[in-house]
């Protein structure tokens, strides 16, 4: 099993009847999703994605990426959501939050577009303008409005730079198999497409297309990643909270709402997870929080947010719950050396690892905020890589859908998130919205 799942510091804060309360609705959740029946169902292609994805463009994606390591020596990527998120999580994750500081033969990758700041967009301008590069522009519709801006400013730099034909063989686009702006405009100019799948939303796409390609630029094997999450799909298929415990995950975190624990704290051991609790929050606040209800994700990285957080956690209001992610062996170690004069007192850790000192920090951690009631789960794996982002991927997507079930959620649609679309649209003068822009200049004092 690649990975662990460890409640035994949850125990004390349930009964017993607290969880066996759950299991029918967890068995409801089980049945929606293998047979199709509950709500958002026509968005569950992610369940049998490991196994069924399109082999054809799983190959036209490996040579995509060879051809912008051979080409580029910087790959723009331009999306918002899920449709950077992933990605952005696996990169850092497989190889390092400094993945484009590191010494490496595949190319430096920024993300744009996933905000509506200038400054931002500048920069990345500024890394990008003096080298050779590409862009792989992700948004099924093509309008979202934060990556469309950064489309249009890198789409006419690449071609003052190279000229439209030759900007046109750097161009790839992740969008809608057969219509939206971007699809005509790629089968208009040429630009190589690749599929945003009409049966998986955006949070759960990161092993499709959306997330693989800029993946596979990085020099990141997908295939041990879809092979783990292969593994995943199988491991978490059954039916039994006592051998499934990506279902007993979710009935837990259900569990501890129940009884006023309204906050999950994502909390990593490793700043290369960083991202990946970006993701995490996503994914979950985007598929339960709604009809005013959900379990609010949230996330720190310890030992460094213990100095920030730290006194909230333990001491703070206790409506919060714990799930720790930890890797039994780093991607490297630093041994502590002893010192003659001992001028810092660490000598006592002469001849230990730093992974050894980050594992106590854990241990110490969790021990100290069960003491202050903070419930606590563990997830464990060996180490970080693809295998293991594969694998971690579908246990949280799994997750999420039977927990969003059990909540009594659609987990599959985001109705909330087009309210400020449709202000900012007023706002911004955009044609079709101008009965609104009077009351919200009103309201906001202009």
């Amino acid at each position: 099993m690649a990975l662990r799942f460890n409640d035994k510091y949850v125990k004390d804060f349930l009964s017993d009847n607290d969880v066996k309360n759950i299991i029918p609705a967890m068995e409801k959740a089980h049945e929606k999703i293998v047979n199709k029946s509950g709500e958002g169902n026509d968005f569950l292609g992610w369940v049998d994605l490991p196994d069924n994805y399109d082999k054809e463009e799983f190959a036209r994606i490996k040579r995509a990426a060879q051809k912008i390591q051979n080409d580029s020596k910087a790959l723009v990527v331009i999306g918002i959501g899920g449709s950077y998120l992933g990605a952005r999580a696996a990169i850092e994750f497989c190889k390092s939050q400094n993945y484009n500081l590191l010494k490496k033969d595949s190319p430096n990758i920024y993300f744009s577009g996933n905000s509506i700041s200038g400054q931002t967009l500048n920069e990345i301008v500024a890394l990008v303008k003096d080298t050779d590069f590409s862009i792989n522009v992700i948004s099924k519709s093509g309008t979202t409005t934060e990556p469309a801006i950064a489309f249009r400013i890198f789409r006419e730099l690449l071609i003052e730079k190279y000229g439209e034909t030759e900007a046109a063989k750097r161009i790839y686009v992740t969008t809608d198999k057969t219509k939206g702006t971007l699809k005509e405009l790629s089968d208009e100019k040429g630009y190589e497409t690749f599929v945003v799948p009409d049966d998986i939303g955006g949070r759960y796409s990161v092993l499709t297309a959306v997330g693989l390609l800029p993946i596979a630029v990085a020099g990141i094997d997908i295939d041990k990643m879809m092979q783990g999450a292969s593994d995943a799909c199988k491991e978490y298929s059954v039916c039994d909270i006592e051998k499934n415990n990506c279902y007993k995950y979710a009935v837990l975190r259900n569990a501890l709402y129940r009884k006023g624990k309204k906050i999950e704290l994502m909390v990593a051991y490793e700043p290369d997870y960083t991202m990946m609790n970006e993701w995490f929050k996503q994914l979950y606040g985007e598929s339960e929080g709604k009809d005013g209800k959900g379990i609010f994700p949230a996330s720190v990285v310890c030992s460094t947010d213990l100095h920030s957080m730290g006194q909230y956690i333990q001491d703070g209001e206790r409506h919060i719950f714990e799930t720790s992610v930890v890797f039994t062996n780093p991607k490297s170690d630093i041994t502590i050396k002893e010192e003659d004069t001992n001028s810092d007192g660490l000598n006592f850790l002469a001849g230990k690892t730093m992974s050894f000192v980050n594992r106590k920090a854990y241990e110490g951690t969790t021990l100290a905020h069960v003491d202050g009631n903070i419930p606590n789960m563990l997830i464990e794996l060996d180490v970080m890589n693809e295998y293991s982002f594969g694998y971690l991927v579908y246990f949280f997507e799994k997750a999420c859908a039977i927990s969003g079930y059990i909540l009594g959620v659609n987990p599959f649609d985001q109705p909330g998130v087009e309210s400020y679309k449709k202000n900012m649209f007023a706002l911004l003068g955009k044609p079709g919205y101008e009965n609104q822009r009077d009351k919200l200049l009103a309201r906001i004092g202009q």
